[in-house]
């Protein structure tokens, strides 16, 4: 891992999230975003798709919003998005007041990463909280 997060960190961070907008969210059942987002409502977050394409649809229920800040308030921005656009939400991240910047599998930006801590944002970068959840979990939310 490339973010040197502990397996107490990431159940802190899993347990204590409430509101969580999915960044790069997908209407297409094969894709990752899409099973996250299902897992996620599933476990009894508040989840909020971001993405402008898709803006005023809703996936699983959920109205699509086309930016971070329609997504507010929020407690997490989990990123399925390519690395080269985490520094701009990093930046939505720490303005809108969200606790934990959540990067998935493959997204890396160290650069940001660095500011977003800098800020006091908890960094969880190159996993799925999926995973992790399966991994140590089950976590349920505290909410």
């Amino acid at each position: 891992m490339t973010d040197g997060q502990s397996d107490a960190t990431i159940r802190d961070i899993l347990a204590g999230t409430r509101r969580i907008a999915l960044v790069g969210a997908s209407d297409k059942p094969w894709r990752p975003s899409y099973e996250v987002m299902r897992f996620l409502l599933d476990r009894g977050y508040q989840v909020t798709p971001v993405n402008p394409s898709l803006a005023g649809q809703d996936i699983h229920g959920q109205p699509v919003v086309a930016d971070l800040a329609a997504a507010a308030p929020l407690d997490m921005v989990d990123v399925f998005r390519a690395s080269a656009h985490v520094g701009a939400l990093v930046d939505d991240a720490v303005r809108l007041g969200a606790q934990t910047i959540w990067m998935q599998l493959g997204v890396i930006d160290q650069a940001a990463a660095e500011r977003a801590r800098a800020a006091g944002l908890t960094v969880v970068m190159d996993r799925c909280p999926v995973i992790e959840n399966r991994r140590i979990g089950p976590i349920i939310p505290r909410h």
